[in-house]
């Protein structure tokens, strides 16, 4: 029998050496959908499954979403479950980026991370709206893709702000470390140079994108929602740009970050949709999600982190 629950997001009973308020997860235990955890066993830094919650065996709803709001899963599922309780402890997520999101899709939903492989079949898709209507036109998705939310973007700082970051143009300047989203898979460093081309023309993106790269001031990341700030807090980079939620998620955890405001001019705007996915193995709970995702209480959960409601 595979009666396994993946504690994503328990704490493990033992004292480590180091502050483990740097590595995810950062929910201390409140993330794991699953009704059943068995053996609770995360270790911060060596044993750890940040973005993968709940059991994919036993799941009667999987939705895979772009991680930039991971931290909103937990209260988004409490929500739903108290609408259907019939799925109480039966969602399963995953918040890796949605790029890497498509490939695990395209390998028939398997993945795996370190000694583990694992198979969980997506019933929805939810990222950016690039991202979704490019798999809608691939044929992966019923139906157009159905927007509920916007976001915006933001630098991310250490507490105190030592390197005196002030704004785009500030992340050209010689000596400033960066950690910045790979275009290779997080869509959001679309939006990124696109701001940082409005803020400094070509040559503050290439600055930030390709010289710092090369001269190993800017860190590419692989998973920037868990990286950037996790970077930030070991004083491995003076700043970072991301969503403006998940600076806000992380002054909400406590953790020794803040940011600083892009203005609007310089500013680019995500609109995040879903879709329910042609061969879902639970279409019907999958339409309940997307429907739920633009409901009040939903809209009402993203407002706490800063998202806004999408208006055609």
């Amino acid at each position: 029998m595979r009666k396994i629950a993946i504690g994503v997001c328990c704490l493990f009973s033992m004292q480590v050496a180091f502050a483990s308020s740097v590595f995810p997860p950062w929910s201390e235990g409140k993330n794991d959908p699953a009704s059943q955890r068995g053996l609770e066993f995360t270790v911060p830094e060596v044993d750890n499954l940040p973005d993968f919650h709940g059991d994919p065996f036993n799941a009667r709803l999987t939705v895979f979403v772009g991680g930039n709001y991971y931290f909103a899963m937990a209260p988004l599922v409490a929500e739903f479950e108290k609408q259907h309780p019939e799925l109480r402890g039966k969602i399963y997520y995953e918040t890796i980026p949605p790029g890497l999101l498509v490939r695990q899709i395209e390998q028939g939903g398997t993945i795996t991370v370190g000694n583990m492989t694992w198979t969980a079949k997506a019933d929805v898709y939810a990222a950016g709206m690039k991202r979704v209507t490019e798999m809608s036109e691939k044929g992966f998705l019923e139906g157009k893709p159905i927007p509920y939310a916007t976001n915006d973007l933001t630098i991310m700082v250490p507490k105190g702000n030592p390197a005196h970051v002030s704004s785009l143009a500030d992340l050209g300047k010689p000596g400033v470390r960066l950690v910045m989203p790979n275009p290779e898979f997080e869509g959001i460093a679309r939006q990124i140079k696109a701001a940082l081309a409005k803020a400094g023309g070509d040559a503050l993106e290439k600055r930030v994108y390709e010289e710092k790269v090369k001269n190993g001031e800017t860190i590419l990341t692989h998973i920037h929602h868990r990286q950037s700030p996790m970077f930030l807090m070991q004083g491995r980079a003076d700043a970072g740009v991301t969503w403006k939620s998940e600076a806000v998620f992380q002054e909400k955890a406590g953790n020794p970050i803040e940011f600083v405001s892009i203005p609007a001019e310089h500013n680019s705007t995500a609109i995040y949709a879903a879709g329910v996915m042609k061969d879902a193995p639970h279409p019907e709970a999958a339409r309940l999600w997307v429907e739920f995702l633009q409901s009040k209480q939903a809209l009402e959960i993203f407002g706490r982190y800063g998202f806004k409601p999408y208006r055609k």
